[in-house]
């Protein structure tokens, strides 16, 4: 969130988060670490799934640190590889796996001051007016509180402390962050990418936040400092930015769209930035730089809307739909432009008028956690802030405030982790998956999927011990295209999921289409293709299954995997399909009914709560999608 613009909502929530957070200093002592020899790092030419995190903040994030939290990158990345560290809350913090790699995205803007402001940073108490805030942030409460309405005051003003906007501060920052990083980056063991997020509030609130993402190392990454928001609002800027990052450095960047759902209509808006009509130039733009988009995280999920699907029964999961990140409400005209898959079925409308897609998005996931815990597990859940860690109040905190009403603690989802499909746990390699859409999202299971399509598979290949290699020898996974359609042959398609050993069994498997008819009007649908239990259900009429059950007890936060199936596999070819619509597919995995983080917390605390909370969840992949291109 960006400094000078959510500086509102930064003081809202430090007001609920000065509880009972860490007084110790934010400076943090970088280990060595030995580093792995090329030739010991293991390659799959069929390559792994590696599970990580694109979207995280340290306390050097200013809406981070201003609200409590104290770890840094460092702890940052040795909670994410699996060590023990202490929470802003003073608890003991440590994942159940670790991860295999992970992006730490502090904002660029502001980046380190707070945690400077708090530290009492020498390089910065040189002002007055940040030496002061220095001693009300030590002294906590309500003079903690008022440092960030002088703030709001000063930024209204334009008289800002000169070290908020200081690019020289801000380069030194970014060079601490590399050294951190590159000290932790083990290739062949744990992948710790050089990133940052960008982060756009046009209009007063509207999200439009990226995050970018390095493929090099620090020789790279050190040549320029990030893109800020006080240098420009406009994402076609941040592009062009990161176009003349690659020509000067010969380094590679990709950015990672957010929280559609709170842009209030603006993330896939089908214009210019400044409403003129869209040219091809610029949606080249978006296509080269914007391949992924996270479709799932703690501020919801936004992958689709009922309003948008009314077909879908399983398009209301965790919505945030009630206004943007400064409480503006929302129109219903807004969620037009909001969601992942209407932008994908509008990208086809595009590309048949441009000649380029700029909403070709494979999909990912991340927490967006400011504790610098990245957690996505309903039963190790340490919430997005300070104050969202666990406690038995923290499910009716109010977590944003809206004009339509508050958005509840209890409404934070526990979401979420990507799957990448890459030869080997390096940044290269990991990247390299990335760039071409060889990715999934989970809202937090460990799930394995692969999803391949062409037109040359057979029923028994999805059979075959060596299915995966038949998958890439005979057409292309997620995040690919096949074109071309022989005379009277469908898309074929190699479908399987395995569920995550410590979480529930599979529901169903379902492939969702989207496509341009001639007219140029845009359709979907959702085609159950293999599900558990199938010796108990079985499609109706209309192609609807019927649900799997529920064995939760909520009372102890415990399920049992009697329904559902630990995999699910099938061969599936279009019934409906058309040679010459332009079209996409992409898989959803959708697991039974398991306990949600609030039924862990009200067992856990032996609390009550309201009617209204969720007890129970269907976690779930989004695979990226494979587009057809007719002739």
């Amino acid at each position: 969130m960006k400094l000078t613009k959510l500086i509102p909502l930064v003081a809202f929530l430090f007001l609920i988060s000065c509880k009972n957070t860490q007084k110790e200093k934010s400076v943090e002592e970088t280990p060595s670490v030995e580093m792995s020899s090329e030739s010991e790092i293991p390659v799959n030419p069929l390559r792994n799934v590696y599970w990580g995190d694109q979207h995280l903040h340290t306390a050097w994030s200013a809406d981070a640190g201003a609200v409590g939290t104290r770890l840094g990158p460092e702890g940052a990345l040795r909670f994410a590889r699996g060590e023990e560290v202490i929470s802003a809350t003073n608890q003991k913090a440590k994942l159940h796996r670790p991860l295999d790699w992970i992006a730490i995205t502090d904002h660029s803007d502001g980046a380190g001051v707070i945690t400077a402001v708090i530290d009492g940073d020498e390089a910065v108490m040189d002002d007055p007016v940040v030496a002061q805030y220095h001693a009300d942030m030590e002294a906590g409460g309500e003079k903690a509180a008022a440092v960030m309405m002088d703030l709001i005051n000063r930024q209204s003003n334009n008289n800002l402390p000169p070290v908020f906007t200081d690019p020289a501060f801000a380069k030194s920052v970014w060079l601490k962050n590399i050294d951190i990083v590159e000290k932790f980056n083990e290739p062949g063991k744990f992948t710790a990418f050089i990133a940052y997020e960008w982060t756009s509030n046009f209009g007063g609130g509207n999200n439009l936040h990226r995050n970018v993402i390095y493929r090099d190392g620090s020789e790279i990454g050190k040549q320029m400092s990030p893109m800020t928001t006080f240098e420009s609002e406009n994402p076609e800027d941040l592009w062009k930015w990161m176009a003349n990052f690659e020509e000067k450095t010969g380094g590679s960047l990709l950015a990672i769209p957010h929280n559609g759902n709170l842009s209030n209509g603006l993330m896939f808006k089908t214009t210019a930035f400044d409403g003129s009509p869209l040219t091809k130039e610029l949606a080249a733009l978006r296509n080269k730089y914007e391949v992924l988009y996270e479709v799932t995280q703690g501020k919801g999920t936004s992958e689709t809307h009922p309003i948008l699907s009314p077909n879908d029964e399983f398009a209301n999961f965790e919505i945030w739909d009630k206004g943007n990140l400064v409480m503006v409400p929302k129109t219903k005209e807004m969620i037009e432009t909001e969601y992942a898959r209407k932008a994908l079925k509008d990208g086809l409308k595009l590309e048949k008028a441009l000649g380029v897609n700029p909403f070709k998005y494979g999909l990912v996931s991340g927490t967006d956690s400011h504790t610098s815990l990245s957690t996505a597990e309903e039963d190790n859940y340490w919430g997005k802030y300070a104050s969202s860690e666990p406690s038995p109040e923290r499910w009716d905190e109010k977590a944003l405030d809206f004009p339509s009403g508050f958005v509840r603690g209890w409404q934070l989802g526990a979401s979420g982790y990507t799957g990448v499909w890459a030869e080997s746990n390096t940044r290269e390699s990991l990247w390299d998956a990335m760039k071409r859409k060889e990715t999934y999202a989970s809202t937090g299971p460990r799930m394995t999927v692969r999803f391949f399509g062409g037109f040359n598979y057979k029923a028994s290949d999805i059979d075959a011990p060596d299915y995966v290699s038949k998958g890439y020898q005979k057409g292309v996974p997620m995040g690919g295209d096949i074109s071309d359609a022989p005379k009277d042959k469908a898309p074929t398609f190699l479908i399987s999921a395995v569920k995550d050993p410590t979480s529930g069994n599979l529901d169903r498997i379902q492939v969702i289409k989207g496509w341009l008819d001639d007219e140029g009007n845009t359709h979907e649908k959702i085609f159950n293709v293999v599900w558990g239990d199938a010796d108990k259900r079985s499609l109706d009429a209309n192609g609807k299954l019927p649900p799997v059950g529920n064995t939760v007890d909520v009372t102890k936060a415990t399920w049992e995997n009697s329904i559902g199936d630990t995999e699910l596999k099938t061969f599936w070819s279009d019934p409906e399909f058309d040679p010459t619509h332009k079209s996409f597919y992409y898989v959803r995995v959708i697991e039974i009914p398991t306990p949600r983080w609030t039924t862990f917390d009200m067992v856990k605390y032996k609390i009550e709560m309201t009617d209204d909370v969720p007890r129970t969840i269907q976690e779930r992949a989004y695979t990226s999608p494979i587009w057809y291109n007719p002739n």
